[in-house]
């Protein structure tokens, strides 16, 4: 696609960043580092949380599967939960509590509850097997950990060892109607707050003042191989964001030439939560969104797309998407026409068709694509509007505060040209908790972060992601991006998700290999033959995979939404030595 802006990026961000406006930058000392920050940002998530509770208290705050709750009944219940963790464990400005669970209304109260104190809330990853759970509450020393029913069933074992090791006071469980009910050394949240009086001025007055440096959250890498590396972020690092997610749409409208919106009025709108509180997408993105525009928080505890439908539609959700995915699946759901405002990709590469199909079922919308990362508070790049539609492929541009370089072999390449993204900006994570040589692996001392990620840069400073740095498979000398690979297999309509990995080869180093999931009207329907003769009339040779798996169910994802890739590869390394060990070799010759 082709188009005209109606204005430059320049004079965009001029605008968006003007006197007085929410993006209004200046450049501070952060940490010894100068940075641009936003000049109007809260000083801390407590003060935050009181402004949105005070400015919005009788809207609805939570839906959660037919109960309704308004922003002054969790504001309320807040409070009585830091009185709580206060006066009951000791929780003070700094010590860390931990939160184990699926999504629940309960869940926000824990959370805002740690940030009236000014305590660290530890997000752990509730689907985690226990031994790296365990890890991750151990490691960060939870004074308090509130855990789910299942969560509870889980460490019960062990809950002994984890209060030893961790100094732990206690622990509660969510929603104990859910489970049995009752469990070894914990208590029920519910009871436990619903037990102490109410008590407003004790939390509004006796807390001690917190700075945007201080520590506020640790949150946990989704890495499928070895242990959950814990990121810490201070106050500004994660309400950085809520200025950060708006970018890409503010900017799309700007250079379409209409000029920033008012607030909208009339109905209450919503945000769908469907993806984990524990990641930063539901957690620093979506969640803290509506909590600033005074929107209702929809959560749901795992993704349906007729219920996601159900709910946009009942509670007047107007952004839709998440991972490519989802934004897949309501593309072929009830939900086509529906007027939205906008669709947001992200949390993976989206494939290249996906946008124009979106773009067709919801004319309305206003496509976005964005990324970020756990170290980064989720975005620092974002995309929409026309500038997407005419550069598919693209992330977009670095958010007003943010900074992109592509290195390689310690050198800053020219434009273009391929290496690992950098980035840098006030977002950027403080550290991996007490664990100095990852931090200085992934940190320079000035501040960038080195993302893992494969990409370039055009001319006007947009940004590409290629592939991740560990996914490129290199045949014969050749790099070869799983990312090119999977796109080509993507333009079957019949695949729901594909995934290319690396095969060891004694001469080659390694093949290419894909294992696909096919969409469940076409299960039984899809073979190995049609897709290799696809890869062949869109891939060089030496990229065509040598063998493709088909599976009629969908391939296993991290809490992210992001494809397990460590899995397939055994998969695909067990299944490519069977067929050697029965003389099939593949349809692609191994010469280069």
């Amino acid at each position: 696609m082709h188009w005209t802006p109606k204005r430059t990026l320049q004079e965009t961000d001029a605008i968006i960043c003007a006197a007085g406006n929410p993006h209004e930058m200046e450049t501070s000392l952060v940490n010894g580092r100068l940075y641009r920050v936003y000049k109007n940002l809260w000083l801390s998530l407590r003060e935050f949380w009181i402004h949105c509770a005070t400015a919005y208290s009788k809207n609805t705050y939570i839906v959660f599967e037919g109960d309704r709750y308004t922003y002054e009944y969790i504001f309320s219940r807040s409070i009585k939960a830091a009185h709580l963790f206060s006066k009951v464990y000791g929780i003070q400005k700094g010590d860390r509590v931990g939160i184990c669970s699926r999504n629940c209304p309960d869940y926000l109260v824990a959370f805002w509850a740690c940030h009236l104190l000014g305590a660290v809330s530890v997000l752990a990853n509730a689907w985690l097997p226990l031994d790296p759970l365990r890890y991750c509450l151990e490691h960060t020393e939870c004074k308090l950990i509130i855990l789910d029913p299942e969560r509870a069933d889980l460490l019960e074992p062990v809950v002994g060892e984890i209060a030893e090791k961790a100094g732990t006071q206690g622990f509660l469980v969510f929603d104990t109607l859910d489970g049995k009910g009752f469990w070894k050394q914990m208590r029920c949240f519910n009871n436990m707050v619903d037990d102490l009086d109410r008590d407003v001025n004790w939390t509004m007055e006796d807390t001690p003042a917190i700075q945007p440096e201080d520590n506020a959250t640790i949150m946990f890498t989704s890495g499928t191989t070895g242990l959950p590396k814990g990121v810490l972020s201070t106050q500004r690092m994660f309400l950085t964001n809520l200025r950060n997610i708006s970018v890409g749409v503010l900017r799309a409208k700007l250079r379409q030439g209409e000029n920033l919106p008012e607030p909208k009025q009339g109905a209450q709108q919503g945000v769908l939560v469907a993806v984990p509180l524990f990641h930063v997408t539901g957690s620093t993105s979506l969640s803290m969104l509506a909590t600033m525009n005074g929107q209702k928080v929809v959560l749901m505890r795992k993704w349906i797309v007729e219920e996601a439908v159900r709910l946009i539609k009942k509670e007047n959700i107007s952004v839709g998407g998440g991972v490519p995915t989802m934004v897949s699946d309501l593309t072929e759901s009830s939900l086509v026409g529906h007027p939205l405002d906008a669709l947001i990709f992200g949390g993976a590469s989206a494939p290249s068709a996906l946008p124009s199909k979106a773009r067709r079922s919801f004319p309305t919308a206003i496509m976005s694509q964005t990324y970020g990362m756990t170290e980064t508070n989720s975005i620092s790049v974002a995309c929409a509007g026309n500038d997407y539609l005419a550069r598919p492929s693209s992330t977009g541009l670095p958010a007003p505060v943010n900074d992109v370089m592509i290195v390689h072999n310690d050198t800053v390449v020219p434009v273009g040209q391929r290496g690992e993204v950098w980035l840098r900006g006030p977002n950027v994570m403080k550290e991996y908790w007490r664990e100095p040589a990852a931090t200085a692996k992934a940190l320079t001392t000035d501040g960038w972060l080195r993302t893992g990620d494969l990409g370039s840069v055009d001319e006007e400073g947009f940004l590409y992601i290629h592939d991740r740095l560990k996914d490129i498979i290199i045949r014969g000398g050749e790099n070869i991006s799983s990312v090119s690979v999977e796109d080509a297999i993507y333009d079957d309509p019949r695949v729901l998700e594909a995934a290319a990995v690396g095969i060891p080869d004694s001469r080659l180093g390694e093949l290419v290999a894909v294992v696909v999931s096919t969409k469940a009207p076409f299960y039984g329907q899809v073979t190995e033959e049609q897709l290799l003769a696809l890869a062949k009339s869109k891939l060089p040779r030496f990229a065509v995979p040598v063998m493709i798996l088909v599976q009629d169910r969908p391939l296993d994802h991290t809490p992210s939404e992001k494809i397990t890739k460590g899995e397939l590869r055994k998969l695909a390394q067990g299944a490519w030595e069977a067929r050697q060990q029965r003389g099939i070799t593949g349809t692609v010759s191994h010469r280069l």
